[in-house]
């Protein structure tokens, strides 16, 4: 792998142990709400958005050849994700969209 290539791992790494850090933080929080039983839907999305995120990250850690791969389900799973908290107007869940959607358009360039 060229240096210059490695070299841009540290951003889409960043973002995406980010955006899995504050999914697998939201889950916590929402398990605690008095509403969480209408937010199962989005807990779920939450749930795996944090695990892919992990995933991945460990995938460019390792510069496996499959990181690719993974940021494409990854950038589908994170919008999915941002898509679905953005319905909720809590501060947290329009938080938590943001960070999403982002880390979904910086795993669509990594793959690209």
């Amino acid at each position: 792998m060229k240096h210059h290539t490695a070299m841009m791992f540290p951003r889409v790494l960043k973002i995406v142990q980010e955006c899995g850090a504050m999914c697998e933080h939201m889950v916590s929080h929402f398990l605690c709400m008095p509403d969480a039983r209408s937010r199962i839907h989005q807990i779920q999305l939450l749930r795996d958005c944090a695990t892919i995120c992990e995933t991945l990250s460990c995938y460019i850690a390792r510069r496996s050849v499959f990181a690719k791969a993974a940021a494409n389900l990854c950038a589908y799973i994170c919008e999915a994700c941002g898509n679905e908290c953005a319905k909720f107007a809590d501060q947290e869940s329009q938080m938590c969209s943001r960070m999403c959607l982002k880390c979904a358009q910086e795993c669509r360039t990594f793959a690209a």
